[in-house]
């Protein structure tokens, strides 16, 4: 099988799971104080896609899960202009990377059930920017997976965001934010 239709094939179960997973999901966003949930990693290569970075197939951003959790890895950050939003913070394939109120500078809250709906960003390799102005970095875990970080804030990706572009999660519970370039939470829409 061609590496381009293992890729298809891994990307359609990948989003299969996503759906099953937000459908069950009972949309718990408090943080268990718990050790996150080991999962195991898969990758979807890291070649850059024709398409600008949105495919799933080459774009360098893999989702996994295993029984007791979910996270998405990713080596690229990348700043997008969201209409009548402003820039923000997305993976390589352009989906929405959030902040979470309750975590602190270099220090993950959001474990157990709350990782569930909010996926942590983990490094694969070395993590990269284009156009982010803040430091772009990685925490280290309870679990042991490395986290990125941003400005020092660990990162997530919102299960309610089914398609790159979408900011489902924008102000979600007066505590998730979509994150600026500087690293800064976007604010609220009043």
């Amino acid at each position: 099988m061609s590496r381009h239709r293992i890729a298809l094939v891994m990307a359609s179960g990948v989003a299969s799971a996503l759906l099953l997973t937000a459908c069950g999901s009972s949309g718990g966003d408090s943080a268990n104080t718990g050790a996150a949930a080991p999962v195991a990693s898969a990758s979807a290569g890291s070649a850059a896609p024709a398409d600008g970075g949105t495919s799933a197939a080459s774009s360098g951003t893999s989702t996994a899960s295993s029984g007791t959790g979910h996270m998405v890895s990713t080596n690229m950050l990348m700043s997008k202009t969201m209409s009548g939003m402003g820039a923000v913070v997305t993976d390589a394939q352009g989906f929405t990377l959030y902040r979470y109120g309750k975590d602190q500078v270099n220090m993950s809250m959001c474990t157990g059930d709350c990782a569930q709906t909010w996926m942590p960003v983990m490094a694969d390799g070395t993590p990269q920017g284009m156009g982010v102005q803040a430091k772009i970095g990685v925490v280290t875990r309870d679990d042991g997976m490395k986290q990125i970080t941003l400005a020092g804030w660990p990162l997530y990706r919102y299960m309610g965001d089914s398609k790159a572009g979408e900011m489902n999660g924008q102000g979600k519970n007066g505590m998730w934010f979509a994150v600026t370039p500087a690293g800064e939470k976007m604010a609220a829409a009043g």
